[in-house]
């Protein structure tokens, strides 16, 4: 079984000098390929602007940490979410641009500040929506964003609620977590998987999620995905 791997703490997370994948997503795709399939289980690296089209082209078989969208489900199917999802703003809390801005996002909507986000993701999508003043300034990657922010080429960090949260609590000297009102792009967060996929299949697969779910042992692989994501800082 081959899992589409594109990089976004703590969902999917890789070893720069090892090349070894974990996240809890990762753990999801291991647990169910190998308990439950009996199966080998490959973890394929890639990005998030080809996660779908290598799952569309049979590259691999499940698409980790994929938000649930409209637009992405005329492409893939979804399992039931593992997760939920919101966006999230990181600012500096000394930036005097900001000085005066809470929860409201069209305040933060001004010429003079840019939004720093990772390109083609759903928190890309998302801002995209609703920033028609501001400037986006859109990256390859989590690193290139936060770098962005932290060496003040942008104001403004958007990114997963959780993601946000790890990067805050490694920062706490400097950072500020704004959760926008209302919610900014609210979803379940699943495997994707190819819109052929029988039906038994895919309900094998939702199965196991709700049973993961319902009995807490995601949170608890959250929660072990976010330590590890904070000290391998």
């Amino acid at each position: 079984m081959r899992c589409g791997a594109a990089v976004a703490a703590p969902y999917v997370m890789r070893d720069a000098k090892t090349g070894e994948y974990s996240g809890y997503f990762v753990d999801l795709c291991r647990d169910f390929g190998e308990r439950v399939l009996k199966v080998k289980v490959a973890f394929v690296d890639t990005n998030w602007d080809n996660l779908v089209a290598g799952l569309q082209s049979n590259k691999w078989d499940l698409a980790m940490a994929l938000n649930q969208t409209p637009e992405r489900a005329l492409a893939v199917a979804f399992t039931v979410p593992a997760t939920d999802y919101q966006v999230s703003l990181l600012v500096n809390k000394d930036n005097p641009k900001l000085a005066d801005v809470k929860e409201d996002i069209s305040a933060l909507d001004k010429p003079e500040v840019t939004f720093a986000v990772m390109s083609g993701t759903a928190q890309d999508k998302a801002i995209s929506s609703v920033i028609h003043n501001g400037k986006i300034m859109r990256l390859p990657g989590m690193d290139e964003a936060r770098l962005a922010v932290m060496s003040k080429r942008a104001d403004v960090l958007v990114d997963a609620s959780d993601t946000n949260h790890l990067f805050a609590m490694a920062n706490p000297t400097w950072t500020r977590e704004i959760l926008p009102k209302p919610a900014l792009a609210k979803q379940g967060v699943s495997f994707g998987v190819r819109r052929d996929i029988s039906p038994a299949d895919l309900e094998v697969l939702n199965i196991y999620l709700r049973q993961k779910r319902d009995t807490g042992d995601i949170q608890q692989l959250v929660d072990k995905a976010s330590n590890e994501a904070n000290a391998a800082k």
